[in-house]
């Protein structure tokens, strides 16, 4: 599977304006970035980015969450969750990123993006526009994550009303290299904040 993209509109130029994102980054005080959370259902993405944006603001950090289910109430509501779709929506969510890193906002996008290939489209698109990109792969067992089932979503894959659920019935293919390695099912949230604050000061993104 390719990620390939039709342009289809024609004529179109990109526009700079005067404020630059450096004077954006003087503005608040810190860089933009975006860290892209990647892991099982129930592996615990969306908790450890709600703990690193609380933690983010107590800093007077600027920081936004981008969840998997919230952007398909929205922007995203229009796509399902074949191989085609999956890929589109992360494509759709890796350009909002990109756009709140230009503006200096962290962006926290939580989304299980199962396939190596459409993560590194999204890594590619940072790096095209000299921005911060943090693969953050939130790892946890299967056995440990199908135990939790939050959403009873695991259940629902089990008995066959879910299908092409991810991890059951469709693969999940982990990071080879992400920039952190989170291990859900054997370290404490304290941990893992400290561990994403303490990188995100090395790569001089905030003071």
């Amino acid at each position: 599977m390719t990620a390939t993209i039709e342009r289809k509109a024609t004529n179109i130029h990109w526009h700079e304006g005067d404020v630059t994102r450096e004077d954006r980054a003087s503005m608040l005080g810190h860089k933009g970035a975006t860290l892209w959370f990647t892991g099982l259902s129930g592996s615990g993405k969306s908790t450890v980015a709600v703990a690193l944006e609380k933690a983010l603001a107590a800093r007077g950090v600027l920081s936004y969450r981008l969840d998997g289910d919230n952007i398909r109430h929205g922007i995203n509501a229009n796509l399902g969750f074949s191989a085609e779709d999956r890929q589109e929506n992360i494509r759709r969510v890796g350009e909002i990123s990109r756009l709140f890193a230009d503006s200096c906002v962290i962006v926290l996008s939580s989304f299980i993006s199962p396939y190596r290939e459409d993560r590194e489209l999204v890594r590619r698109m940072h790096a095209e526009s000299d921005l911060d990109y943090l693969e953050v792969f939130v790892d946890c067992s299967l056995e440990e994550a199908e135990s939790r089932d939050p959403k009873g979503l695991y259940k629902k894959a089990r008995a066959g009303e879910i299908r092409g659920f991810t991890g059951i019935d469709d693969p999940y293919e982990e990071p080879a290299s992400p920039e952190l390695h989170l291990r859900t099912d054997s370290m404490s949230l304290e941990e893992e904040v400290e561990i994403m604050i303490s990188s995100l000061q090395t790569r001089g993104i905030i003071a």
